[in-house]
């Protein structure tokens, strides 16, 4: 099969990743739980990924770095940790439900209210979303990027339109591994991480990373290795965001996953450029389709068959030609209303820089049946 859904999940992982997880998986002790010689290896592995994490992303070093098991968890984790009652948020109307679903708990809970900034252009304006900043507005919650169409907000220029003292949560499940983020130089106080995208981990792997001013209470609560005689959960990080033990496959597939992108990321921002430009062109002859994207390095492509509705397209390329890609509306219904496709959604197209040119023009030929 074709495989065009990696902004779900990413498809082929490097080889050094699949090594990696053998590896962990023949290994596995429990890192931070004993002080045997195999618990103390993967230790080393865990601390590693945590600073390699950190590093990569312009971080808070590796105390301020928490592994998740994905990027609703990371996101569940700032939210539910940093809102407290009467606080106020400002989000987008380009997020993902793992977003929208948890403020939309707190709000009918009555612990918080917010607002949703409005599309400019298929995009974020910072001036458009600061005029909804109020004098209780605790933190802003923006997405990377859009798994919908692939557009970026300008994360530094909206940082610089807001005032410092509100925190700025950046949901990096699209962006990380795919766009540049340095979260010191842009003022990102949170960025929260899905591992199997982008990142080249496998599912399981996720990460959450903070700045000083933003200190989450835990989520969940029990056995970290440490402060054992408390009842207490430590009240330091990363063990006080920690509790339970920590997928070690997971983190060193991760580990391995930054390790490729760090020495690819030119080749794979041109790649996934390439490859967004090269369908959209495509699509430009063929009148039976409307596009939603731009190029982008994200590698995304949403677009609509004027007559098939997106779900049964998606279907039948599956069925008929062997290829994977993705309709509906993608957990991001916000976005979808704002593009007036929310009763038929979109045909989501999204490259990995393993896919060639050649699947590409099997899927223009496909489209082109239709």
């Amino acid at each position: 099969m074709i495989y065009f859904d990696n902004a779900a999940t990413g498809g082929r992982k490097p080889d050094s990743v699949i090594s990696a997880v053998s590896s962990a998986a023949k290994l596995c002790a429990n890192p931070g739980r004993s002080g045997h010689k195999l618990s103390l290896a993967c230790a080393s592995v865990v601390l590693d990924c945590r600073n390699t994490l950190s590093e990569y992303f312009g971080g808070y070093g590796f105390e301020r770095t928490i592994f998740t098991k994905n990027c609703t968890e990371a996101l569940n984790i700032a939210l539910f940790g940093l809102l407290s009652p009467g606080d106020h948020v400002v989000t987008t109307c380009m997020e993902h439900n793992s977003v929208l679903r948890p403020l939309e708990f707190l709000k009918k809970s009555g612990v918080i209210t917010y607002d949703v900034c409005p599309l400019t252009d298929g995009n974020i304006s910072p001036a458009v979303l600061a005029k909804l900043i109020r004098r209780e507005t605790r933190l802003v919650a923006v997405t990377t990027a859009s798994n919908v169409t692939g557009a970026a907000p300008d994360l530094k220029a909206i940082r610089e339109a807001i005032p410092a003292r509100v925190l700025l949560l950046a949901d990096g499940a699209q962006g990380g591994g795919h766009l540049p983020i340095d979260l010191s130089e842009t003022g990102i106080d949170v960025l929260t991480l899905a591992g199997h995208k982008g990142l080249m981990g496998i599912q399981g792997s996720g990460a959450l990373l903070f700045s000083e001013r933003a200190n989450p209470r835990p989520l969940l609560y029990g056995g970290t290795g440490s402060d054992s005689f408390s009842l207490d959960m430590p009240d330091f990080y990363p063990d006080a965001l920690e509790a339970g033990t920590l997928s070690f496959p997971a983190v060193s597939s991760l580990l391995e996953g930054v390790r490729y992108l760090s020495a690819k990321e030119k080749e794979i921002s041109g790649s996934l450029l390439f490859l967004t430009g090269y369908l959209l062109d495509a699509l430009a002859g063929l009148p039976a389709y409307k596009v939603f994207s731009r190029p982008n390095p994200c590698g995304i492509v949403a677009f609509a068959h004027r007559e098939i509705q997106s779900e049964i397209l998606s279907e039948r390329l599956s069925e008929v030609y062997s290829i994977a890609v993705r309709g509906g509306l993608h957990c991001a219904p916000l976005m979808h209303e704002a593009l007036g496709t929310k009763e038929n959604g979109l045909v989501r197209v999204s490259f990995s820089h393993f896919n060639r040119k050649e699947e590409v023009n099997a899927l223009i030929r496909a489209l082109r049946a239709f």
